[in-house]
């Protein structure tokens, strides 16, 4: 149903916010056969140009970094300390395995106070990431020959598959990497009618800084961002918490906590969603935000913008989960709206 292999490299290259290099280098092969033009812009943006009939101006964007960490001290027994780069829920963190990207790859371990030594009421609090320590197992000197402050620190996890699921590191966003390639691969020797800069953006998860860059470059007409979004349909979910549902199809974002997507694009998605038979879901989300606020905003006419999300399961956590289904039927999603975007009537 879908590639798992390249969707597996994907995951696993490594791209912190701000140290993108591998994973656009990784994307850079995979694209370029695909489109008329691609560079890389000062921020490190990869923009992919697919000509159209017209000059119209689509701006598609999945950004390339993930939450991760970078090294901020040493003390003097040779434990990391570190900074988040991007949102973490502390309690997932404790004893997972880490990359600290140094002068060369070495493997950590995330370590905190064991609960043995910990005081009754320190039990049942959360520990804050403040006391969180990266061990990778050797004395100060050596640790000092390899790693220095300003490192940065992913994930270590490989991509498996769940059930009808996937399960890795970093399918925030690198889902959505993953299926703007499948979209221009689909797109490819087709006539699309208007200009398509298909965007893998950086530093999404420290404030939107790539896309919003990439918007002012282009100034786009329309702009659809693919990002994921929280799946809450476990146990103990009501059901207005759920946001959305895994295996119910691609989300098609209403609002979230930094946009109210243009009512047009809003639409049209689920118009073409409903043509092609392709099963979609709303997405209401009450906080957080993705590439969708930075185009709709920072181009110099603002943009018509929407964006489709992908259902995601543990968000921002060590492991994340989504359904096969539903990435497939957002690659769909978004290759038929790319195609059909002047057959809508645009007017307000």
């Amino acid at each position: 149903m879908i590639d798992i292999k390249l969707l597996s490299q994907i995951c696993k290259a490594p791209g912190a916010p701000g140290y993108e290099q591998e994973i656009r280098q990784l994307l850079i092969k995979e694209v370029t056969p695909l489109v008329d033009e691609v560079r890389v812009d000062n921020m490190g943006n990869l923009i992919a140009l697919k000509k159209g009939k017209s000059d119209k101006r689509i701006m598609v964007a999945a950004h390339m970094d993930e939450i991760s960490f970078i090294v901020k001290f040493i003390d003097d027994d040779g434990f990391l300390r570190f900074q988040p780069l991007g949102g973490f829920d502390p309690k997932t963190l404790t004893s997972q395995r880490v990359i600290v990207h140094g002068k060369k790859d070495v493997i950590g371990v995330m370590g905190c106070k064991p609960i043995h030594l910990m005081k009754p009421e320190e039990r049942t609090k959360q520990i804050p990431i403040s006391e969180y320590f990266i061990d990778i197992g050797m004395p100060k000197e050596e640790v000092e020959d390899i790693v220095f402050p300003g490192a940065p620190v992913t994930r270590e996890r490989h991509l498996i598959e769940m059930g009808h699921c996937v399960n890795s590191k970093s399918l925030d966003n690198r889902v959505s990497v993953f299926i703007l390639v499948e979209t221009l691969k689909q797109l490819r020797g087709k006539k699309i009618p208007y200009d398509l800069h298909a965007v893998f953006t950086v530093q999404e998860e420290v404030g939107l800084r790539g896309a919003i860059s990439a918007a002012h470059q282009i100034n786009p007409d329309f702009g659809i961002a693919i990002d994921v979004t929280i799946a809450f349909d476990v146990p103990g979910a009501s059901g207005h918490e759920k946001v959305t549902s895994l295996g119910k199809g691609a989300a098609i974002k209403i609002m979230d906590g930094m946009t109210i997507c243009d009512h047009r694009m809003v639409d049209f998605m689920k118009k073409t969603a409903e043509k092609h038979e392709i099963k979609w879901q709303p997405e209401i989300l009450p906080a957080g935000g993705t590439d969708t606020a930075a185009i709709q905003r920072y181009g110099k006419n603002g943009a018509i913008a929407g964006a489709v999300s992908i259902p995601l399961r543990n968000m921002h956590q060590t492991i994340e989960m989504a359904h096969k289904g539903d990435i497939k039927d957002s690659i769909d999603l978004i290759t038929a709206c790319i195609s059909e975007m002047d057959s809508y009537d645009w007017a307000l």
